[in-house]
This record gives structure tokens, C-alpha cells and sequence, in this order.
């Protein structure tokens, strides 16, 4: 099966997830952040840089339970212009 290219927005959209993540993850390292959801660093990595732009609802999940945001903020925040991040810290 072909893989549909991502459009310029979905790659702009992934992006600003990557660094919504990248702001959760604070301080904490990849690595831990990683473990505590169940998937690997690499993976952390590669959606946080954006080369992932569109994980699966799992990962997602995983991610938002191991850093303590909740998935609608993460996905209002995601839905928001670059810069503005209100939504996560809500």
C-alpha cells in the first residue's frame, strides 16, 4: 500500500507537536520520558523532531498519560497557531 504524502499543514502540524512534547518533557530526558510511555527513544526522537509527523493514537496516548497533559489539550494546542500554547498549560 502507498503511503498518501503528508500535506504542507500536516507536516507544519506534526511539527508543532513534536514541540508541544518537547515543552512537556521539560526538563525530564528522552530516555525517561520514553520508558514511562512504552515506546522508544527513537520514536520519542523522531516526533519530537517532527520526522514522525503523525503517530498513532497509542503512542499519543502513551505519551500525554507519561507526561501528565491530557490529550484534549495536547490536541487543542497542536490545532493552534505556531507560538501559541495556551491550551497545554490549561
Amino acid at each position: 500500500m502507498v503511503r498518501t504524502p503528508l500535506s504542507p499543514e500536516e507536516r507544519r502540524r506534526g511539527e508543532r507537536f513534536g514541540a508541544l512534547l518537547r515543552r512537556a518533557r521539560g526538563e525530564r530526558s528522552m530516555v525517561e520520558v520514553a520508558a514511562a510511555a512504552g515506546v522508544s527513544a527513537e520514536t520519542l526522537r523522531k516526533i519530537e523532531t517532527g520526522r514522525a509527523p503523525t503517530p498513532s493514537f497509542f503512542t499519543v496516548a502513551a505519551l500525554a498519560a507519561a507526561l501528565g497533559v491530557s490529550l484534549d489539550a495536547l490536541a487543542a494546542a497542536c490545532a493552534e497557531p505556531e507560538g501559541d500554547d495556551q491550551a497545554l498549560s490549561a
